[in-house]
């Protein structure tokens, strides 16, 4: 190898090595996802299925969970050991029918069971594959030879409207799609207009920060109205998706969501001039929401541990809003907070923005 094409490798190699963007995507995001998906996923080789009791009268089951599980507050855990596939955690919470069919729409349990004195129903969507499999195993658990009181068992299938897996996906990605917008059409161009020296242009005009980082953000809301509107239509008609609930508190939280991705868009935005560093401040935001917020799987995959922070993010806050309201028949009652503190977060990360903002 001849001298001169030594030192272009090795200078190539130091100056991309400096860039902290190519180490952050290329080394430490990549650890950061499989830890993320690694954590909700793969729990030390265990299975734990959120099953939902509603009956009014203690029944034989009730018997069975007397003596097999471990009660801690509200719930009882029966724990089945296998050293081959891993235990399986059947955890049982006692609801009224009306709460059972909302924890089944949030994702946070997988199937009913309502029973008589020796009958077990089972309620669930059986296009769902983790409540089939939660049913298979319990039934097979309460078939066994030492649990014979429990002789007759009967799949009941669930057609509400809400619980299909495409009623708990279109809010997500509806919701994804308004933060998609917003950070790239309104960081990214502010971004990219400054590392071209385009904003320097701006300086010697009377034009105000505040009106030109306002008609972005308004040109993206209005994108984000007509593209949810056609993603709505496409898929009310594919697969008969309706809003049960109230569109006037479904049109105030998505504009609150708009207010809070837009703030945090112009923050991000307000002093840097790379686009390379921009992309990777763009990326940090919004892919760990995209993992943890409940888009594409319910959040109550990950540890419990981690679910109080989990519900402290925007994307979250947005996407359980538009969830009840598709799926739950929700109103203004149950989306005032979440629309009070998307706004406010919106509100205080543009003010901030603002006072950080520079042209060049």
């Amino acid at each position: 190898m001849n001298s001169q094409l030594l030192q272009l490798i090795k200078s190539r190699f130091f100056e991309t090595i400096r860039e902290p963007e190519v180490l952050f995507w290329g080394i430490v995001f990549p650890v950061l996802i499989s830890i993320g998906l690694g954590l909700a996923f793969m729990q030390k080789n265990e299975s734990k299925f959120n099953i939902l009791l509603s009956t009014n009268n203690p029944t034989e089951l009730d018997s069975l969970l007397t003596h097999y599980a471990q009660k801690k507050e509200n719930a009882h855990t029966w724990t089945v050991k296998d050293e081959a596939l891993g235990d399986t955690h059947f955890i049982f919470t006692s609801k009224n029918w009306e709460d059972a069919i909302i924890s089944l729409k949030r994702g946070e349990s997988e199937l009913i069971i309502t029973d008589t004195l020796t009958k077990l129903y089972y309620h669930f969507d059986p296009r769902n594959a983790q409540a089939e499999l939660a049913y298979l195993k319990l039934s097979a658990l309460l078939q066994s030879p030492s649990n014979v009181s429990i002789t007759q068992q009967e799949l009941s299938p669930l057609t509400l409207k809400g619980v299909r897996y495409i009623d708990f996906l279109i809010p997500g990605l509806i919701a994804f799609g308004l933060m998609s917008s917003l950070l790239w059409g309104v960081s990214y161009t502010i971004i990219e207009c400054r590392s071209q020296k385009l904003l320097r242009r701006m300086i010697a005009t009377p034009m105000k920060k505040s009106n030109f980082l306002i008609s972005i953000i308004f040109v993206r809301t209005m994108m984000n109205v007509l593209e949810s509107l056609i993603l709505f239509f496409f898929v009310a008609i594919l697969f008969d998706i309706k809003i049960q609930g109230n569109i006037a508190a479904l049109t105030v939280i998505f504009f609150a969501g708009n207010i809070s991705f837009a703030g945090i868009a112009v923050l991000l935005s307000s002093r840097t001039s790379k686009t390379e560093a921009g992309t990777g401040l763009i990326n940090a935001v919004q892919m760990p929401m995209m993992l943890l917020s409940g888009i594409f799987f319910s959040y109550h995959n990950f540890p419990d541990w981690s679910l109080g922070a989990i519900k402290l993010l925007p994307l979250t806050a947005l996407t359980d809003s538009m969830r009840s309201i598709f799926n739950e028949g929700a109103g203004f009652p149950e989306i005032i907070i979440p629309t009070i503190a998307l706004s406010a977060l919106g509100i205080i990360c543009f003010y901030v923005g603002i006072k950080m903002f520079k042209w060049q």
